[in-house]
């Protein structure tokens, strides 16, 4: 982040803390805050938001491996074994003792190979799972499966399809190198080893390195719990538009997208433009995050910023320089739940989305045994056509990338997801548009 992002950063969370207690956006106050500084607020907005994370404290807990998937290790990950825990074959084959020719040691169910044996087939030789074998003398051999205990005295495996069986006897072109399609003991690590730092997300890969060295339950962190209040009287919850109604787009796709963004989503409730329901929703909540559609404007039945006066909240960000989206929020509640205001279009609310929530929920929240830092710049990509801009504010617009760059779709509307459905990210084109081939921020969809 450059010098001058940090001080816009600074002044924009620590310039508008106070703005809830001072009524400016309560009840009778001027109402939301027009930014005028252009792509620096949005970076601003973001930095924002990230650090929020940073400064969350999620509850640990340890939890067997089958509930840790999109949680955070709460301490480092190490192994606790070696890796593999003893010499195994890498192929079906043979374990080899010298240069060869061998003589084919009798596999341990006492059965014999002949040359009417195929390579692939005949007796099964040593398994995978089967205890320490006999050590091979020098010059023979003995079948061997993938995965198998290598023998005391082997100096490498023979793949089945180098090698030939006549009688007793196992014959190949060439003698294979020393060590050759043997997984030695540790060689991926050693126990003690270090393998993952605190912090780190547990992905399935995670999942399945944590098993193979040994775990049965993890030290996590939890994801922060979100609850969704989905505001307005004015959407139906099935059926077709109606009488002036129109469908809830954001109930079905909230609660989704924060889960992608490694939340753990307990409710989603719709609140309608009732400001005492709304009021109580964000006094008792026992969310670590509640994420709030419509309302964020200055409107007769918009109650989210008089709700946070009302409740004395912090407010961190009080309006966005971006289109669509500008009137989204975060504030910090009085029990330390955060809030994310999205505005109530459904285009202007994944802009909210990928301003403030992702990099609130995504930032490694702090831990005293460390953990990895906040995340990096976003990835660029070309223009492939030029983009109308915003005078003054940051254009998030709908694009899909490839090889060659990011293609902007039509139907980038504030009220529009057809755009956003066949996306897979959301170019930030800066004030005054962008030219083809011009080199604009990306903010990648979280199923992208």
């Amino acid at each position: 982040m450059s010098g001058d992002e940090l001080a816009d950063a600074l002044a924009l969370a620590n310039g508008h803390r106070a703005a809830p207690r001072t009524g400016r956006t309560g009840p009778g106050g001027p109402g939301e805050r027009e930014h005028r500084t252009g792509h620096h607020d949005w970076t601003a907005a973001r930095a924002a938001a990230a650090r929020a994370g940073a400064e969350r404290r999620p509850e640990p807990a340890t939890v067997p491996l089958a509930d840790a998937l999109g949680h955070r290790l709460a301490e480092p990950l190490d192994a606790l074994t070696d890796l593999p825990a003893f010499d195994t074959s890498a192929m079906d084959g043979w374990a080899v003792s010298g240069p060869g020719p061998w003589t084919l040691a009798a596999p341990p169910d006492g059965s014999r190979e002949d040359a009417r044996d195929e390579p692939s087939g005949g007796p099964h030789g040593l398994l995978a799972g089967h205890g320490a074998p006999a050590p091979l003398p020098d010059g023979h051999a003995v079948r061997i499966a993938t995965g198998a205990r290598i023998p005391p005295g082997t100096t490498a495996v023979l793949r089945s399809e180098h090698g030939e069986v006549r009688g007793r006897r196992l014959r190949a072109p060439r003698a294979p190198q020393h060590g050759a399609d043997i997984r030695p003991r540790a060689q991926e690590c050693r126990r003690g080893d270090r393998l993952l730092a605190a912090g780190a997300p547990v992905t399935p890969a995670v999942l399945g390195l944590a098993a193979a060295a040994g775990w049965d339950e993890l030290p996590v962190l939890r994801r922060p719990r979100a609850e969704v209040l989905v505001l307005g009287d004015e959407l139906l919850p099935s059926g077709l538009p109606e009488g002036g109604r129109i469908r809830d787009a954001l109930g079905p796709m909230v609660g989704p997208w924060l889960e992608a963004a490694g939340a753990e989503v307990t409710a989603t409730r719709r609140l309608g433009d009732d400001a005492d329901a709304l009021l109580a929703a964000l006094a008792g909540t026992t969310a670590d995050l509640v994420v709030t559609t419509g309302g964020t404007a200055c409107g007769p039945v918009d109650h989210v910023r008089p709700a946070l006066h009302r409740l004395g909240a912090d407010l961190l960000v009080d309006g966005v320089a971006v289109r669509p989206g500008h009137p989204m929020l975060l504030a910090r509640l009085p029990g330390g739940a955060h809030l994310v205001g999205l505005p109530g279009n459904p285009l202007a609310a994944v802009s909210g989305l990928l301003t403030l929530a992702e990099p609130l929920l995504r930032t490694p929240p702090r831990t005293d045994s460390g953990g990895p830092g906040p995340a990096g710049p976003l990835p660029t990509a070309p223009l492939l056509g030029a983009v109308q801009g915003h005078p003054r504010d940051t254009r998030l617009v709908p694009v899909v990338q490839d090889d060659r760059g990011a293609r902007p779709l039509n139907f980038s509307g504030p009220a529009m997801l057809r755009g956003i459905a066949a996306a897979d990210a959301l170019a930030a084109v800066p004030p005054g548009g962008g030219s083809a081939g011009s080199a604009v921020p990306l903010l990648r969809l979280p199923w992208a």
